[in-house]
């Protein structure tokens, strides 16, 4: 479903009036009686509303016909913007060099200090330089060992120079050999427990390393049925009591999310996945952003799509915030567990923010 152009065009024109920017994704508004396209933030006097066409990009407004302002300078990089550029090359280093750039050759490239790097590293981003280069390259060794014809070809694709430092990264990642993982984790042992909640029955499934899926349904058949489905190729093994202290935990968080999560988690995904969920950990209850603005969180405002993907992939109901994401407009979207249920959480978590 496409956003309305028009209810978009209304809350921009309203956050001009109010020059208050949060929540809305970036946006340039141009002036057809001068001809210029300005950024939201220009100090130039407010034109009439009649008179003002919004675009989401430069480019899009010069192929109306509009110029950048000379006061505001639209074509000229903000220092976010210089910022954010800055650590999307970080990233591709990250990525691409082997062995991994340290900490302080990075934060020395852009004449800044160690820490002050690594806290304008892990704002933005979600996680440290060194958890992203590590998600990065457990996320190439997954792919790789889904294809390659070897353990051995698929640890080089991936770039891990040595046997050890490959069998380090599956203990820590994958939660299993990279060869059981390249067979699709054939009998891989997890445990689960099952309880009622407000939301109607709360899965919680759980490998060695911690709580790996919390899968939500209407009853308890319907419950099993997720279970089976999302660790189809794993052994579930039902943990009868030992499992009680944590689903309590659970089944109170999930009335109360705005409290802190301390169980411990086994997030598995690839290195995009985990800075997505890792961001929508750091969003408030209460508080939503759309597709578009958890991408520029991630500096990545090119990867909506990516991002969406990302949030349909997650495995850990209300633990990894999913449901905050809703349209530009403000409408509910799709969500894994359903809409109504994505409802109630929105609205109980607006409600207590709203009585804080």
């Amino acid at each position: 479903m496409t956003v309305n152009a028009s209810s978009l065009d209304d809350q921009r024109w309203h956050a001009l009036l109010e020059r208050q920017f949060d929540g809305l994704a970036p946006f340039l508004y141009a002036v057809i009686t001068t001809g210029v396209v300005c950024r939201p933030d220009c100090s130039s006097r407010r034109p009439r509303r009649e008179n003002v066409r919004f675009f989401e990009s430069l480019t899009a407004a010069q192929a109306a016909g509009f110029r950048p302002c000379k006061r505001c300078r639209p074509d000229a990089q903000t220092p976010a913007q210089q910022q954010r550029q800055a650590l999307v090359a970080v990233c591709r280093r990250l990525e691409n060099e082997d062995p991994t750039p340290t900490l302080a050759n990075l934060a020395a490239d852009l004449k800044l200090s160690q820490w002050h790097f690594q806290r304008l590293f892990r704002r933005v981003m979600g996680v440290t330089p060194h958890q992203y280069a590590t998600e990065y390259r457990a996320g190439r060794l997954k792919a790789a060992l889904k294809t390659a014809t070897s353990v051995t070809d698929a640890s080089y694709q991936a770039g891990y120079g040595s046997s050890s430092r490959l069998f380090e990264a599956a203990r820590s990642r994958l939660s299993m050999s990279p060869s059981d993982y390249r067979q699709g984790a054939p009998g891989q042992r997890l445990h689960y427990g099952r309880a009622p909640c407000h939301l109607g029955w709360v899965g919680m499934v759980a490998s060695e390393r911690g709580i790996c899926g919390i899968e939500l349904a209407d009853d308890a058949d319907s419950l099993q049925q997720r279970l089976q489905q999302t660790f189809a190729k794993a052994t579930l093994i039902e943990a009868g009591e030992a499992f009680d202290e944590m689903l309590s935990q659970v089944v109170a968080f999930l009335a109360q999310p705005e409290q802190v999560f301390d169980l411990p988690l086994d997030i598995q995904g690839t290195a995009f996945q985990c800075q997505v969920w890792q961001t929508l950990r750091t969003v408030p209850a209460g508080q939503t952003l759309s597709y578009a603005e958890l991408a520029a969180r991630l500096g990545r405002p090119e990867a909506s799509r990516a991002v969406a993907g990302a949030c349909a992939a997650n495995k850990l109901a209300v633990v990894v915030p999913c449901h905050r994401i809703t349209r530009a407009d403000g409408s509910i979207s799709g969500y894994r567990w359903g809409v109504e249920r994505k409802r109630q959480l929105l609205e109980q978590e607006a409600k207590r923010s709203d009585q804080a």
